[in-house]
């Protein structure tokens, strides 16, 4: 393992928190006796190449500093490959982190956490979903979840929480169910009207809202929650429960195991880790082992 390693940073996370977060981070990581690079994008794409880069030229670790969406472009760099992905989450969201049980908002903690991970080679293998060329590590959503991200992404006219809650009373106004067709593993494609379907190698999206309550990150399979075809008032008493993830109980909840889940439906948007991924149709893929990650616990293999 080379002492150097590559802090892989967003400026902007969390209101200008990336920036902030990456000097305490960076300071851990130093202490602990690591040569520290930084890397920043003039946009996604310049972003995503520098740490490419990085990988390739053999860097000991990089280390992603921001929310679900840097997280996101760090899975790009790293997945497939043996370069483990340190995460110090200061974003809005964080649910790559909060699924790993990693810190939230404490980038000294976060730091410390990927050196003595480092040095101890604590590393956890887990499972990514992937979909063409582009993989996540969360929750793939379509339907009125990832309908709401779209109105939502449109109204630049107010910001932060209160944007998404106006998408959501609005989404509500002009809701009905949506004709799916779906298959699991290679099966037969059905036919099925449904709310939502989300699809999760994580178990939260949303900053916390338990979606796929039960889903696992390194059993090799998604956790594929539907949510039937409810109506506008059954979706108001079922919605809510999703911060808990009682919502599993409902009648018009199904969940589903697979490592392979093929999704259409028109008009439909698909949201991976909360970035737009594009319009269904669309088949997803259950890696194992894709990503290295460095977390609390016993090193690989024990």
């Amino acid at each position: 393992m080379t002492s150097e390693i590559t802090l892989f940073v967003n400026p902007t996370a969390g209101s200008g928190r990336g920036a902030r977060a990456a000097q305490p981070a960076a300071s851990a990581l130093r202490d602990a006796g690591f040569s520290v690079r930084t890397v920043l994008g003039e946009d996604a794409d310049d972003a995503l190449r520098r740490a490419r880069e990085a990988v390739a030229g053999g860097t000991g670790a990089l280390i992603a500093v921001g929310g679900d969406g840097m997280m996101s472009l760090a899975l790009q760099a790293v997945a497939g490959r043996m370069t483990p992905l340190g995460v110090v989450a200061v974003g809005t969201g964080n649910d790559f982190a909060r699924a790993l049980g990693m810190p939230i908002r404490d980038p000294a903690a976060a730091g410390r956490l990927a050196a003595e991970a480092l040095k101890g080679g604590t590393v956890r293998e887990i499972d990514l979903g992937r979909v063409g060329e582009r993989w996540f590590g969360s929750v793939l959503a379509s339907g009125f979840d990832s309908r709401v991200n779209d109105r939502g992404n449109r109204m630049r006219w107010v910001g932060g929480r209160f944007k998404y809650d106006l998408a959501i009373l609005a989404e509500l106004a002009a809701f009905k169910p949506i004709p799916y067709r779906i298959g699991l593993d290679g099966g037969p494609v059905r036919e099925i009207e449904a709310t939502l379907i989300a699809v999760g190698n994580g178990s939260t999206y949303g900053g916390g809202m338990r979606i796929c309550a039960d889903a696992v990150m390194d059993d090799g399979l998604f956790d594929v929650t539907v949510v039937g075809d409810c109506s506008r008032t059954t979706l108001l008493k079922v919605f809510p429960r999703v911060y808990k993830g009682t919502h599993l109980s409902h009648p018009k909840v199904t969940v589903h195991r697979a490592s392979s889940i093929e999704l259409a439906a028109a008009g439909v948007t698909a949201y991976a880790d909360g970035e737009q991924l594009g319009a269904l149709p669309l088949t997803a893929t259950c890696v194992p082992g894709a990503v290295r990650v460095l977390t609390p616990g016993s090193p690989t293999g024990n």
